[in-house]
């Protein structure tokens, strides 16, 4: 399981409906509302 970056809730990735490219690094999404807040800054949500 995954977690979505924004909302923090796990997120299955082989079901999730939503995912961004990031750096070479796939993130997973809950909803398309979050996804599209990462897509906005990815680098306030990738981890430290």
């Amino acid at each position: 399981m995954a977690i979505d970056p924004i909302c923090k809730m796990t997120v299955n990735e082989k079901t999730a409906k939503w995912t961004s490219k990031y750096k070479g690094k796939t993130y997973y999404f809950c909803a398309p509302g979050c996804k599209a807040e990462f897509d906005k800054n990815p680098e306030k949500y990738v981890s430290k």
